[in-house]
Parts: structure tokens; sequence; C-alpha cells
């Protein structure tokens, strides 16, 4: 019969990093790659980040530090919070994580139990669908489309039968980088509130956004699991570090299980982090880029014949309907990486249902990748 393989290891892969993998295979052979596939920031951390990495690394034995983070970060980030969105948080209620993963991870063990119903938009991050699988959980898919520009709405939630014991909540979003407003956020806020759900609200792309600014959970509940990340904005994906703004009464169950699982998030990511909130020129100047990026996607895909595609509101994607040219996005991912060297992310990766006729572009890279990949997609399709 062999040895068992315990079934919550058997999640559908994250296939993003298996674009990646492929990608750089081809790399390694010789070939050219231009990444449009991977969601992360190709510039370095901040200068001072690296400064203040270098200065604890001289002056410090990075050894573990409290599992809820160290407090003069937990400090910083509450005066973030004061100063990006005028919201008073105690830093007594933020716990520093292993990257927003680790947050994601810890707030679903703490506040979901084995069975419980999770909504959660799609198309959406694969991750939630998967750790919440793993923890035996039970994702609920709410499909969204352009009528509530790919977002979960309370009538949206209302044709679910059952009872739902959460709610994930994205803004900017992955994969179509739409926001959610003040009016919105409160009106799924009051939603949960009526039900007894948990809201989870997923802001690691706040501060990338075009036109409009992010807006917290926290400006419209104090019961709201905010989830926040220095992997994005900040960019610092490598670095591992992520936090979070809970309630109360979930604060000793994550720092129990946090004890248990991490021990503590990375000592030297997090006195580093400290310097990212003094970096703002220096990130901004990284959005500028972003914002280049996604005008040449939004000019030039809708001439290769992409024409339909998520409002790109904030983070860094372009989210397109591929239905024009193939029923199987996978397969028309594979063929591009291979036949002109652009990588990007089938949609499948994010709507099982409907990702077969969708595709997800990153624009987190430099300029002259978006536009040579834009002369190449134009090229192959037409």
């Amino acid at each position: 019969m062999g040895l068992k393989v315990a079934r919550r290891g058997l999640v559908p892969p994250f296939i993003v990093m298996e674009v990646m993998r492929a990608a750089n295979a081809r790399q390694a052979a010789g070939g050219d790659v231009l990444h449009l596939e991977v969601g992360q920031p190709s510039t370095a951390a901040p200068r001072k980040v690296i400064e203040a990495a270098q200065a604890a690394l001289a002056a410090d034995v990075i050894g573990y530090t409290e599992a809820l983070g160290i407090p003069i970060l937990r400090d910083r980030i509450a005066r973030h919070y004061r100063e990006s969105y005028g919201v008073n948080v105690d830093p007594a209620r933020i716990v520093v994580t292993t990257g927003s993963s680790g947050a994601f991870l810890l707030s679903f063990l703490a506040a979901f139990d084995v069975g419980d119903r999770v909504a959660l938009a799609e198309p959406g991050y694969p991750a939630y669908r998967n750790i919440l699988s793993a923890i035996g959980a039970e994702p609920v898919p709410v499909p969204a489309g352009p009528a509530t520009r790919f977002q979960p709405a309370s009538e949206l939630l209302d044709k679910i039968d059952g009872k739902l014991h959460g709610l994930i909540v994205a803004s900017p979003a992955n994969p179509t980088g739409t926001m959610l407003s003040r009016a919105e956020l409160a009106d799924l806020a009051g939603y949960c509130a009526r039900r007894d759900m948990r809201l989870v609200s997923d802001e690691i792309y706040h501060g990338i956004t075009y036109g409009q600014e992010a807006t917290t959970a926290l400006t419209v509940t104090a019961q709201a699991i905010v989830i926040n990340s220095f992997s994005k904005y900040f960019s610092m994906t490598g670095w591992r570090l992520g936090w979070m703004v809970l309630p109360e009464d979930l604060m000793r169950s994550v720092e129990c299980l946090s004890q248990n699982l991490f021990i503590s998030p990375p000592t030297l990511s997090q006195h580093a982090a400290v310097a990212a909130f003094e970096s703002r020129d220096e990130l901004d100047g990284n959005v500028a880029r972003y914002a280049r990026n996604r005008a040449i996607l939004l000019e030039e895909l809708p001439r290769a014949g992409l024409v339909d595609l998520a409002p790109a509101d904030g983070a860094f994607y372009v989210y397109a309907n591929v239905s024009r040219f193939t029923n199987d996005s996978e397969a028309f991912c594979k063929r591009m990486l291979s036949e002109i060297g652009v990588a990007a992310t089938p949609g499948i990766d994010f709507d099982h249902a409907r990702g077969r006729a969708s595709m997800r572009f990153s624009f987190a890279g430099s300029t002259d990748d978006m536009v040579e990949a834009s002369r190449r997609i134009r090229g192959w399709l037409s």
C-alpha cells in the first residue's frame, strides 16, 4: 500500500510559480524571457532598508524576537495607519508575520475551524483558496465579473446557499487590479457583522494605485482582519515580511499559533523594515514606473486584439479575456513562452470555472520590457 501522504498537501499548485520555473529553465538554456508572469517588483529594496540591514548585521546577534514582532516595528506600523489613513491603531493589535502568506495562514487558523465556509471572489488570489483547503476549511467561490468590477458584493453573497463564516476581500485585487470604495467596504463589513462572519481584508497592494487612493477596512470596522506586506509597494519580496491588524479577540490565538509555527518573523528583515517607511520618494518612483508600464499595456494589448481588459485601478496587473484566441489559457501561455519568450500567467490560476479564457500580465518589470513584450505579442497574435 505504501506510506500515507496527507490529503492536506494535495492542493493545486500555485501555477504562476510553475510558469516562473519554466521561464527560468528557458533562460538557463540560453533563451531570452520577458517576465510578465510574477507579481513582484523588479527593483531591490530601498537604499535605507539595505543600510538598516547592514547596520543590524554589524550590531545585533539576529536571534529570535517576540512572536508578534519587535516593538519598534509594530509602533512604526501603527504610526503608518495614523499618517496614511487617519486611523488610530493600538500597536498591541499589530502582528508582524513571515510575509503576508504567514499572515493568511495564522489568521485563517485562528478564525476558522475545520468545515467552516469562507467566501472569496473569483477571479482571485489562488493561495486564499489553497490555504483554506489545506487547513480543512471550505473556500466558497463568488463568481464576480464586470458588473461588480470583479469584486464580491452583497447581492452576489445573497445567492450563496448555506451559512458562511467568513469573507475575504482584496483591494486592489490580484489578478484584476480592481478596488473597493469606502462605501463598498462599509457595505460588506455591515453584511458580515449582521451574519457573524469574519471579514478578512487583503491590502498588500496599498500604495500602488492609479488615480485614487486605497481605503483600509479599518476605516469602516474595528473587527476586520487586515493583512498587508512589505513585498509589493515596499519592494521587499524576498525579505519575507508582512503584518496584520487583528481584532482583540484573535490576538492570543494568533500569538500562540505564531510561537509554535514560526517562533518569530525574520529578525533581520524586521530591523530593516523600520526604514522602509522613510523611503517614500524612492518607492513612489517605482509606482510612477508601474504607471508608465500600465499605460503601455492598456494601449498596446487592445491593438494586439486583447480588447476585453479588467479595470487596472491598482496593483501591477492587467487581466485579459483571451477567448478570441483560445479556450485553453494554460496551453496558450506555454506557446507564448515557447514561441516569443513572453511569460504570463493563465487565468485558471485565479478562476477555476472561467479562467481558461483569461490570462494575467504583470507590469512590475522594466518599461523597456513592457514595450518589447507588447511588440512581440502584437506580432504573434496578428
